[in-house]
């Protein structure tokens, strides 16, 4: 049915586009465009262009050209570079409607763009000597397009549109075939359409290494190593709170960003139980899931210090009793980040690091009007958070500690005929 509407479209067009073979001044301006040199060629692609760009649509302008050489306006290699010319001038629409839309849709535009001016600008050269393949090709449809065929007493040109449909169809699949082996160049430019140093930042909120596993050695690795992402991706906040140029913009978001990355983590791990699982790896699974509970305790409070700095500015004495908390807190985290480390760099009780904030506490306490009350309610708060990320620090060690993590390949494998990986598969990412 609809290639039944387009025909009888084109038919209607034809016959309501006979009537300009009657105007003396249209005849005058389209008879004299005739693409039989290389500068009329680039005429005529011009203004089929500007044509396309205007009525925002290269099928309305090769239907119209269709029409007009059906009727004999135009002659039939007129025609055929009329419609080269409308597939130029859609570019013009593809960019004009990229102009408000995202940046993949803005790289589909100039792709679409770039296929079609690198087409023309290699095929105008080539017009002349595709026109005789076109006419030899045309003996197969119905014989040559600029043979009139009388009817109803009327002199129309019906095989035209076909010419300028097979000359289409052909520019396309040329173009397809040349601009094929550059597809890895042009993603590689196109890349850089609407690139900002925004693109560098990574979303936490898809998993990067929760893939579908085989066994259960796969798996635990694969947590672990998304856990250890997890607690970098909360060490950002520390980042965010000194005010580092290359911390996250949005504190709030990478807040939820990584609150669904822990939830991915969660729902990845509790699948792995099984009724017939033995004690020892539901064990081990269920002290995974305490360490996920643990970490996201601690992104929770690393949260609350970003959210806190950012919301109360501080003067210069301030500034510095909050710089030196972030970087306790900072020192601390690197006992547990990275995730396996044969030998941390310090340890990860809490004890040992209490007397710094005492010390702090009693500093923020003794700066009398150098700190205002409402920073110093503030800072104090700010020691609390710090207190707690360490014991939750200490607690994500000892956790990791209480059960081994690691799991032989070797018994993975010899257990998976009486044990399934239940539930696991993969997260989307």
């Amino acid at each position: 049915m609809g290639f039944a509407l387009i025909f009888y479209g084109l038919n209607l067009m034809t016959g309501g586009l006979r009537p300009l073979r009657n105007m003396p001044e249209v005849m005058g301006v389209i008879s004299a465009l005739r693409a039989d040199t290389y500068l009329s060629l680039l005429y005529c692609v011009l203004i089929a262009a500007g044509i396309t760009a205007m009525i925002h649509s290269s099928s309305a302008t090769i239907g119209i050209v269709m029409g007009l050489g059906a009727a004999g306006i135009l002659d039939w290699k007129t025609a055929v570079a009329f419609s080269l010319g409308a597939d130029l001038g859609t570019t013009i629409t593809s960019w004009m409607a990229s102009l408000n839309l995202s940046k993949n849709a803005k790289r589909a535009a100039y792709a679409h763009i770039s296929f079609n001016i690198i087409g023309v600008a290699v095929t105008i050269p080539l017009f002349f000597v595709s026109m005789d393949v076109l006419s030899w090709a045309m003996q197969w449809f119905g014989g040559d397009p600029g043979i009139p065929v009388v009817k109803d007493g009327k002199e129309t040109f019906p095989l035209i549109p076909v010419a300028i449909g097979l000359y289409s169809t052909f520019f396309n699949i040329f173009n397809t075939a040349l601009l094929f082996p550059f597809v890895g160049v042009f993603e590689r430019v196109l890349l850089k359409v609407g690139a900002s140093s925004a693109d560098d930042i990574e979303d936490y909120s898809q998993p990067r290494y929760l893939v579908k596993a085989d066994n259960h050695a796969q798996a635990v690795q694969a947590i672990q190593r998304e856990t250890g992402r997890y607690l970098e991706a909360a060490g950002l906040f520390l980042d965010i709170a000194k005010g580092k140029p290359d911390a996250p913009d949005k504190i709030e978001e990478h807040y939820a960003a990584i609150d669904i990355l822990n939830r991915d983590i969660r729902s990845y791990t509790s699948g792995m139980f099984t009724p017939d699982m033995h004690y020892a790896r539901a064990d081990l699974v269920a002290s995974l899931i305490e360490e996920e509970d643990y970490t996201a305790s601690l992104g929770e409070t690393l949260y609350q210090i970003a959210r806190r700095v950012e919301r109360q500015p501080f003067g210069q004495a301030g500034r510095q009793v909050v710089d030196t908390v972030i970087d306790e807190v900072a020192d601390a985290m690197r006992a547990i980040v990275p995730i396996k480390q044969d030998n941390p760099p310090l340890m990860a009780e809490a004890a040992p690091r209490l007397p710094k904030l005492l010390e702090l506490r009693e500093r923020c306490l003794r700066l009398g009007t150098e700190l205002p009350w409402v920073e110093r309610g503030a800072i104090l708060a700010l020691l609390g958070s710090a207190e707690r990320a360490f014991f939750l620090i200490e607690r994500i060690d000892a956790e990791r500690r209480s059960v081994s993590r690691e799991v032989s390949a070797a018994a993975s494998e010899q257990s998976r005929g009486t044990e399934s990986l239940g539930d696991l598969a993969a997260v989307p990412a």
